[in-house]
């Protein structure tokens, strides 16, 4: 049985983190620049020692590698110095969803990082797309519009260029009409279709909660969902969003009772399928510098769809390691 909402919040733990230090320094982008120039002027390496750590591929931006001098950087960027050559990634069936001159959409794989963080700077959708439109050309890049939660699955977008993707994220929720989810939550809901409103904020673990409409601090937060499918066990969810608040749809039916099956961070749900039942199944987007509406579509992950034929089903993976529960002293 869950524990109440509010318990988890107060008992979650912390997993340690107990992988190697990545051997690297990390500067952000403070100004437009090619690479080679910035090097030198920004962060006052000589010519030949820049030119040194290109050509033995010792240099990403936001993990991606790039060796080219003339490379364009800009602000907000992450520029990586690594001690280790960066090679580059297989991208074998990249599930990209469409592509044109503007933007590049994928099916983002749950268990894959949208962007580089602390813990993670290779293994990330931006870097294996980048890897990708670099093939056809070393002066390609992407750029960074929008995220989902590494255990989340579905539409994720990045801008070719810089001028886009300030657009887009400047007036993100003027030029988005839809953000559409499935998610399969514990038990049947009274209320087949719902409009919520409520407050998120972040606590002190860097979870969100619900708060009061009064804290300045706390975020108004809404989201619909209808019901779609049920079973024994468990509701298949049609959810839309119409504020991106981190772990918004988590938090949201959550507080209701109903955890996201496999959400160990919010909740303690079943986990039949090894992982967060969450997928980014549509995001409908205008590109205002063309006035094109893109109507981005990820088709629902087939074991959603058996999990709910069948309540009982249990993924089963081969050479499975039980985790180890935290302790709760």
């Amino acid at each position: 049985m869950n524990k109440n909402y509010k318990e988890n919040l107060k008992t979650r733990n912390i997993k340690e983190d107990t992988r190697r230090k990545l051997d690297i320094k990390e500067y952000k982008v403070k100004k437009e620049s090619e690479l080679l120039t910035y090097l030198i002027e920004e962060l006052k390496f000589s010519r030949n020692n820049a030119k040194s750590l290109l050509s033995h591929h010792l240099i990403a931006i936001d993990g991606a590698p790039v060796s080219q001098f003339n490379f364009m950087i800009y602000p907000g960027d992450s520029l990586i110095i690594s001690k280790n050559p960066i090679k580059k990634k297989e991208r074998s069936k990249l599930p990209i969803i469409y592509e044109d001159e503007y933007i590049i959409a994928l099916n983002k794989p749950f268990g894959l990082l949208s962007v580089a963080n602390d813990k993670e700077k290779a293994i990330t959708a931006y870097r294996l797309v980048m890897d990708y439109v670099q093939d056809k050309s070393k002066h390609n890049r992407i750029f960074v519009v929008h995220r989902l939660d590494k255990e989340t699955s579905g539409v994720l977008i990045f801008a070719k260029n810089e001028e886009l993707k300030k657009e887009l994220q400047d007036n993100w929720n003027d030029l988005v009409t839809k953000r559409g989810y499935y998610a399969i939550v514990e038990g049947t809901l009274d209320k087949k279709e719902n409009h919520i409103v409520n407050y998120l904020k972040m606590n002190s673990l860097n979870l969100m909660y619900i708060a009061s409409s009064k804290d300045p601090k706390a975020q108004k937060c809404i989201t619909e969902y209808k019901v779609i499918e049920e079973n024994a066990k468990y509701s298949l969810l049609d959810v839309n969003i119409f504020t991106g608040r981190k772990n918004q749809i988590r938090v949201t039916l959550g507080s209701l009772g109903h955890y996201v099956l496999g959400d160990d961070k919010y909740g303690e749900p079943a986990n039949p399928i090894n992982r967060l039942c969450l997928h980014a199944y549509e995001l409908d987007i205008k590109n205002p510098l063309t006035g094109k509406v893109y109507k981005l579509k990820a088709k629902m992950p087939e074991e959603f769809n058996t999990l709910m034929k069948n309540p009982d089903y249990k993924k089963i993976i081969k050479n499975e390691k039980k985790p180890v529960k935290p302790s709760k002293k």
